[in-house]
């Protein structure tokens, strides 16, 4: 008979819901956690991607950053967008997720894609450096912007352009995943 089972075949939540918080307590404080990044990808008028360039890595990157604490995505991606460019902006769908693979003293995360639109002509002209993470942002045309992001920020970014409307794309470090 299984661990979790009585005579009567109920559950351990139904027999003893404080051993089973207990158990799901502890399985929480040993299962490994994972990083959490959400970007955004908003258009000008022209088609151009807003990136930006934080002051605390070497490369440009797309709006965003990372999750707090039991933050959902798309909140994240959207306290980011007014902390650091002073925006309010409801993010639309999930484009893409990417695992990326531990690297330097960084443990592996997973980085979602929100779909931004498009911001018009006054919205961009309201856009401000708000809270000192950024040097700068700026919009990019395509091929700019692929010299100026990280290989796989780009590819991630790529896919993310090239997703269809009833999909989203699962990669791995910014590469189309092979499952």
């Amino acid at each position: 008979m299984p661990e979790d089972s009585t005579a009567d075949d109920r559950p351990l939540y139904e027999r003893d819901p404080g051993a089973w918080h207990a158990h799901l307590a502890e399985g929480n404080a040993k299962q490994p956690r994972k990083r959490v990044g959400a970007d955004v990808l908003i258009r000008n008028e022209q088609g151009h991607v807003l990136l930006v360039n934080p002051r605390y890595k070497p490369d440009w990157d797309l709006p965003g950053g990372m999750a707090e604490a039991n933050e959902p995505p798309h909140l994240a991606a959207q306290r980011e967008l007014r902390e650091e460019l002073g925006i309010e902006l409801s993010v639309g769908r999930l484009l893409v997720v990417d695992w990326v693979a531990p690297h330097g003293p960084w443990d592996d995360s997973l980085m979602f894609v929100f779909d931004g639109g498009s911001l018009r002509s006054g919205e961009v002209a309201n856009l401000r450096l708000a809270d000192g993470e950024l040097l700068a942002f700026t919009f990019s045309p395509l091929d700019e912007a692929k010299e100026l992001l990280r290989p796989y920020v780009w590819h991630r970014l790529a896919s993310a352009i090239s997703t269809p409307a009833t999909e989203c794309r699962y990669l791995l470090g910014g590469l189309t995943s092979r499952q």
